[in-house]
């Protein structure tokens, strides 16, 4: 099932466009992977909302503030890989919700959410996207419809 809700905090499946595909011209992105609900941005007139996610890697950051690194019992409790992974605070992808790159989770689920992520683990990534995004080190990548 693909999501439909918006549930900020929560993580979902998506296909990320990174800042360099859309660089090169590219409108979808290479592949479908976890992401995080950061925020809603925009609620216009007619209620239709506009969304900041970000992306989910296994690629570890060049610097530690560049992204925070999702603990095994978390990740296991989300039904994801084994594998080390960071939530990316240097970009993101602004998008309305729900918007056609939506995927359906890997694992089985009611709403299209893999699941929320703890509320002090929410609450430091957006500190660290907050203090990147002040300091000018974010990138966000607008998706169209």
């Amino acid at each position: 099932m693909i999501p439909t809700e918006v549930k900020v905090g929560y993580v979902f499946r998506y296909a990320y466009l990174w800042d360099r595909e859309s660089q090169e011209g590219r409108e979808e992105g290479e592949k479908d992977r976890p992401c995080l609900v950061l925020a809603i941005v925009v609620i216009d007139e007619e209620g239709i909302r506009t969304v900041r996610v970000l992306p989910i890697t296994h690629a570890p950051p060049l610097s530690p503030s560049d992204a925070i690194e999702i603990p095994p019992r978390v990740k296991q409790r989300l039904g994801l890989d084994d594998e080390r992974s960071w939530i990316v605070l240097t970009e993101s992808n602004r998008f309305v919700w729900p918007g056609p790159d939506l995927r359906p989770p890997l694992s089985e689920s009611v709403d299209g959410y893999y699941g929320p992520l703890p509320p002090a683990l929410f609450e430091a990534v957006k500190r660290g996207f907050v203090a990147l995004a002040r300091g000018g080190g974010h990138v966000s990548v607008a998706r169209t419809e």
